[in-house]
C-alpha cells in the first residue's frame, strides 16, 4: 500500500517556507536600508564639511583654511567615516590634502560623484570653486556598517529560527486538530458499522469541517437506511420465494416415493430440477447484489490465507476430475496472504473452476495457478471464448451463442464471480491463449 502523504504536514510545511521566505525578505530589506542610509549619512557630512570650509576661507582666507584641513586629516573618525580634502590651485595642482590628483569632478557646478581614494577605497565627494584660482574637493568614505549588519544578521537568524519554530509548532497543533477531526469521520466511512461521527458544533456559525462532518452524519445515516431496507426486502423477497418452492419440491418428493408411472416419474423429476435451478438463480442474485452493494466496503475483511484456501479447493475438485475424466493440475505459491471474506473468496474459485469442467469435455485439461499479487489463473483446452464475447459473459443471464443449449447453467456464474471481486478490489478478466480460455484475477494493488 503506498504510503499516504498528509495535507496537513504540507500545509504546516509550506507555513515554515513561507515563513522563512518573509524573513529573509525582511532581512534583506533591513540590509539595503543600512546601507543606504549610511551611505547618505555620508553625503550629508560631505555637504555639511564643504560649506563649513567654504565659510572658513570667506572669513578667514586661505592660510586658515589650509590650517583648518590639516587638523581634520589629522583627526581619525572613531566610525572609520574617514573624511578626505584636496585644496588645489585651477590647474589642480595640489596645494594641501591627501587626494592625489583632482578626480573628474567640475567645481564650477559644484558636481558630485564618487572617486577612488587609494586602491580599493571609494567614497562620496562634492567639488566646488572658491576662487578663481582656487578649488576644493571633500570626501568621505562610508561609515564602516559591517558590525551592525552583521548584528542585524544574528538578530535576524535567532529571530528567524524562533519564528518559524513558532509558526511550524502552532501550525502543527492547528493541523493535528484538523487531522483529528477529519480522521474521525473517514474512519466512520471505512467501517460504517463500527465508526462513530463527531456531531457537527451546536452553533450555527460552525465551519467547513463543522459543515463536512453533517454532510458525513446524513450520507451514512442514509447508507446505512438503504442497507437495512435492502437486506429487508431481499430476505423477504428469498422466503417469500423460496419457501413456497421448497414446499413444492418436498410434495414432488412425497409423489416420488409414493410411486407412479415412468412418465410421470420423469415429469416430477423435471419438475425438481427446475424448482432446484429456480432456488440456486435467486440466491445467486441475492450474492451478486449483496456483492455490488458492499463494493468497495473494507468491513468485515480479514487476512485469508489464499495459498491454503486454494489448495484445499484443488484437492476436492482433484477427485471429480478423475471421475469426470479430465487432466486437472495446480501450482500455488505458498505463503499469499489477501484481505478479504473467506466464503467469498472460496466461491469466486469455485465458480471460474465449476465454469471450466463444464465447457471443457472429457479428456481435456484445466490448470490453476495462484502467485503472489495476489494472481489467479484458471485456464483450460476447451472450445474458448469468440473475441466479441469477452466482456459480455460477465454479465447476468449473458450466454455465449457458441455455448451448448444443453448444458446446465444460468449464466450467472461469471456474473458473480466479477461481483465477488469488485467487492474485493480485484480485477477479474480473459487473457488471450492459444487455446481454450484463460481466466485471471490480479488484485489492483
Amino acid at each position: 500500500m503506498a504510503v499516504r502523504r498528509s495535507i496537513f504536514s504540507r500545509i504546516v510545511a509550506l507555513a515554515i517556507l513561507l515563513s522563512l521566505a518573509l524573513v529573509s525578505g525582511l532581512w534583506v530589506l533591513t540590509d539595503q536600508t543600512i546601507r543606504v542610509t549610511l551611505e547618505g549619512a555620508a553625503r550629508k557630512a560631505v555637504d555639511v564639511d564643504l560649506a563649513g570650509l567654504a565659510d572658513i576661507h570667506a572669513s578667514s582666507g586661505r592660510e586658515e583654511l589650509e590650517r583648518r584641513i590639516r587638523d581634520r586629516l589629522a583627526i581619525t573618525p572613531v566610525d572609520g567615516a574617514a573624511p578626505h580634502y584636496l585644496l588645489a590651485d585651477a590647474n589642480g595642482a595640489r596645494i594641501v590634502g591627501d587626494i592625489a590628483a583632482w578626480p573628474k569632478l567640475d567645481a564650477d557646478i559644484s558636481e558630485s560623484g564618487t572617486i577612488r581614494i587609494g586602491k580599493g577605497t571609494t567614497a562620496f565627494a562634492r567639488a566646488t570653486r572658491l576662487g578663481p584660482d582656487l578649488q576644493l574637493i571633500v570626501a568621505r568614505e562610508p561609515a564602516d556598517g559591517g558590525a551592525l549588519l552583521r548584528r542585524v544578521m544574528l538578530v535576524f537568524l535567532a529571530g528567524g529560527a524562533l519564528f518559524m519554530a513558532l509558526v511550524g509548532g502552532l501550525g502543527r497543533l492547528a493541523a493535528g486538530r484538523l487531522h483529528w477531526r477529519i480522521e474521525r469521520i473517514n474512519d466512520a466511512f471505512r467501517d460504517p458499522e463500527e465508526g462513530r461521527l463527531p456531531l457537527p458544533g451546536g452553533s450555527s456559525k460552525g465551519d467547513e469541517i463543522d459543515e463536512l462532518t453533517a454532510h458525513s452524519v446524513a450520507a451514512i445515516a442514509r447508507q446505512k437506511r438503504l442497507i437495512e431496507a435492502y437486506r429487508e426486502t431481499s430476505d423477504q423477497v428469498a422466503h417469500e420465494i423460496r419457501t413456497p418452492l421448497m414446499h413444492l419440491d418436498g410434495r414432488l418428493t412425497k409423489a416420488l416415493a409414493a410411486g407412479t408411472d415412468e412418465p410421470i416419474t420423469t415429469h416430477l423429476i423435471g419438475a425438481r430440477t427446475d424448482i432446484k435451478r429456480l432456488v440456486a438463480m435467486l440466491e445467486s442474485l441475492l450474492d451478486i447484489a449483496a456483492s455490488k452493494a458492499r463494493q468497495g466496503d473494507r468491513h468485515g475483511l480479514r487476512p485469508v490465507d489464499l495459498s491454503d484456501l486454494v489448495t484445499r479447493i484443488c484437492e476436492l475438485y482433484a477427485d471429480s476430475a478423475e471421475e469426470s475424466g479430465h487432466d486437472f493440475g495446480w501450482t500455488v505459491e505458498p505463503g499469499v496472504i489477501f484481505r478479504g471474506e473467506e466464503v467469498q473468496l472460496s466461491q469466486l474459485v469455485t465458480n471460474l473452476l465449476d465454469n471450466a469442467f463444464k465447457y471443457v469435455p472429457a479428456g481435456g485439461r484445466v490448470r490453476l495457478s495462484l502467485a503472489s499479487g495476489p494472481v489467479l489463473a484458471v485456464e483450460d483446452d476447451g472450445p474458448g471464448v469468440p473475441e466479441g464475447d469477452r466482456e459480455k459473459i460477465f454479465d447476468r443471464f449473458y450466454r455465449s451463442r457458441a455455448t451448448e443449449a444443453d448444458l446446465p447453467g444460468s449464466g450467472l456464474g461469471l456474473a458473480l464471480a466479477r461481483a465477488i471481486a469488485e467487492r474485493h478490489e480485484l480485477t477479474i478478466g480473459l487473457d488471450p491463449s492459444a487455446k481454450g480460455a484463460r481466466f485471471v484475477i490480479r488484485g489492483e494493488g
